[in-house]
């Protein structure tokens, strides 16, 4: 009895056929079947598998930035060596770590110091005989003279009101204050020092000197005058602005001592008898205008410093 029924004998699939259908003439061949990942493989395709997408930052850049690039500091050195400007800003300008910075009142400062400036010289060109280059250069000189002697008073007067307000200190706030010193103190030094170099290149007196050490120390003598020149007189304007950089002790110290300056030079030109072309009423004007423009603004820098910064002179000698 021959076999019957699905299944049987007589229903199996063609003789070397690759599926139902690829085995008879005229059928188009089976697809080829992709192969099966191997067990617990998880993935058609051997990794590297690509990623759907890649997380964005919150900063919105795919790639952290990179940090600043640092001056080495032999580069720094060699910088503070070529550029007497450079040195200047490094020497006079405060740079405690953590000292408030209030860019109003900075501001204000600069505009008060060209203010001063521009004053200056148009009542030194309205009642001064300027006609040439030579009176120019006199009046020039001048000015840089009542800003050396500005800067000579302040010094004097620096440590005045430094040991005033480190002796009033109470705790461990008097051994702070003190090493904070240093740095304005170091300011002080470095402007005498470059001032100094002028006799040292100039002056009569050290002739012998200069003949001792020939011409090449004569070339190193006047590369130096020509570096502390440049020093000095940039030097000079920033001790006047950031007052000898004594907001590196105390940010209220800044204040306090330039009002104690301006009244001191007013006092000063008064005595001896400065600007004695300008007429008596436009001369008091001038003379007391810088002291009390600087007051005020020196109470308004504190009032800042009180109300948005927290700090009061009870603060700073009781902390």
């Amino acid at each position: 009895m021959s076999a019957s029924g699905y299944g049987g004998a007589g229903h199996q699939g063609p003789p070397n056929g690759d599926g139902p259908y690829g085995g008879w003439p005229g059928n188009p061949p089976a697809p080829p079947v992709p192969p099966v990942p191997p067990q617990g493989h998880g993935h058609p395709y051997p990794p590297p598998y690509p990623r759907p997408y890649a997380p964005v930052p919150p900063h919105g850049h795919p790639h952290p930035p990179l940090p600043p690039a640092r001056s080495s500091r032999a580069g720094r050195l060699a910088r503070l060596v070529y550029n007497p400007l450079y040195a200047a800003q490094r020497a006079f300008r405060p740079s405690r770590p953590g000292i408030v910075e209030d860019r109003t009142v900075r501001r204000l400062q600069l505009w008060r110091s060209l203010l001063g400036a521009t004053a200056w010289l148009a009542l030194t060109l309205t009642y001064s005989a300027v006609t040439s280059a030579q009176d120019a250069g006199k009046v020039a000189g001048d000015r840089l003279d009542q800003s050396w002697t500005s800067a000579l008073v302040l010094a004097c007067t620096f440590p005045v009101v430094v040991a005033a307000f480190v002796f009033a200190a109470r705790g461990g706030a008097r051994r702070v204050y003190l090493r904070r010193a240093l740095r304005p103190l170091g300011a002080i030094l470095a402007l005498m020092a470059s001032m100094a170099t002028f006799p040292l290149a100039m002056a009569p007196e050290t002739q012998g000197i200069r003949d001792a050490v020939g011409l090449p120390g004569k070339i190193v003598m006047g590369v130096l005058c020509l570096w502390s020149l440049g020093f000095a007189v940039y030097g000079i304007g920033l001790s006047l602005v950031h007052v000898f950089r004594t907001a590196d002790v105390h940010e209220l110290l800044a204040p306090v001592l330039a009002t104690t300056l301006v009244w001191e030079m007013a006092v000063l030109d008064l005595a001896t008898g400065a600007y004695s072309r300008i007429p008596p009423g436009v001369r008091l004007v001038f003379v007391l205008g810088a002291p009390v423009t600087v007051t005020a603004l020196s109470c308004w820098e504190v009032y800042r410093l009180r109300h948005h910064h927290g700090m009061s002179v009870r603060r700073a000698l009781r902390p």
